[in-house]
């Protein structure tokens, strides 16, 4: 049997060669160009030992670091939940046989979406001052974290709403069929089994929430950048500083990627082995009340 693709014409010895040749060309220019940046770091000391030197140090990490760390995650984790909760909720909605329920989720997921999220921050935050709704040493955190909901909750409602959808119909006929109520069918059998084709889109607004957390420091919240940017200052290192903090956020991000793909290689492997899939007793037991179904 032959291994060519019926998609497209496997190249031939010239197209190989001009393939090649082409990644030789981007090898290059990508070797040039970190090689430049890293000529214009070295002409203004920026890799001398001092400026690196205070990395080593435990009061730097302590004084600045970790607490922008600190904020970082706090306000990541909070704003992944509640992003998480109320967009699986409008998701939902947005699915509902009611077209006014429809129509007001879609109306809000829309204009959610179309708010930019630091202005957002911006007026939460000047909201939440003039009107003492909270704490003054909470007013950062908040306006954070819900700027962050509000914005991804309606990003998440999409990605539930499309990944429902995306199911075979026969799905939701043979439930139907089996007398299952309307949130039996949406938490027993779409959702479990949209999980896994959502799993990869959601991973990825968790890592625009992660990285979005430091647009508050706009509003003076105190977070990685803001830190690291504080510590460049007093110590006048601040690409340094940078270069640690983007360090930092990417192994946050990669560790976060990691979990996720080590979820989605689990959940896979249960819908293959056939553990993931709901019991057929335990479904059709509390399926329809009044009608008797016997399973033999």
């Amino acid at each position: 049997m032959s291994d060519a693709s019926v998609l497209f014409d496997a190249p031939g010895p010239h197209a190989r060669l001009r393939h090649n040749l082409y990644s030789v060309l981007v090898v290059i220019s990508v070797v040039a160009a970190g090689w430049w940046i890293f000529a214009a770091f070295a002409e203004k000391d920026q890799f001398t030992a001092v400026k690196w030197k205070p990395f080593l140090k435990a009061e730097i990490w302590e004084t600045y670091l970790l607490p922008g760390l600190q904020g970082t995650l706090t306000a990541a984790i909070i704003s992944i939940i509640g992003s998480l909760a109320f967009g699986m909720i409008f998701g939902i909605l947005r699915l509902s046989d009611h077209a006014w329920v429809r129509w007001v989720a879609g109306t809000i997921v829309e204009f959610a979406r179309a708010i930019p999220v630091l202005i957002l921050m911006i007026f939460l935050f000047a909201a939440f001052g003039d009107y003492n709704l909270f704490p003054s040493d909470q007013l950062a955190l908040a306006a954070v974290v819900i700027a962050l909901i509000i914005y991804n909750s309606a990003v998440i409602a999409e990605i539930v709403r499309a990944g429902i959808k995306s199911l075979p119909r026969g799905q939701t006929e043979a439930a139907v069929a089996l007398g299952l109520r309307k949130n039996q069918l949406m938490w027993l059998v779409l959702i479990p089994q949209a999980v896994t084709a959502m799993l990869p889109a959601l991973v990825s607004q968790m890592v625009v929430v992660l990285k979005d957390t430091a647009l508050g420091y706009q509003i003076t919240y105190v977070e990685l950048v803001r830190s690291g940017q504080q510590e460049g200052a007093a110590l006048q290192n601040t690409i340094p500083a940078l270069i640690v903090v983007a360090l930092i956020m990417i192994s946050l991000n990669m560790a976060l990627s990691f979990l996720a793909t080590a979820l989605e290689k689990r959940l896979r492997s249960r819908k293959k082995s056939g553990r993931g899939v709901l019991a057929a007793d335990s479904v059709l037991a509390d399926a329809a009340p009044g009608v008797d179904i016997t399973m033999k």
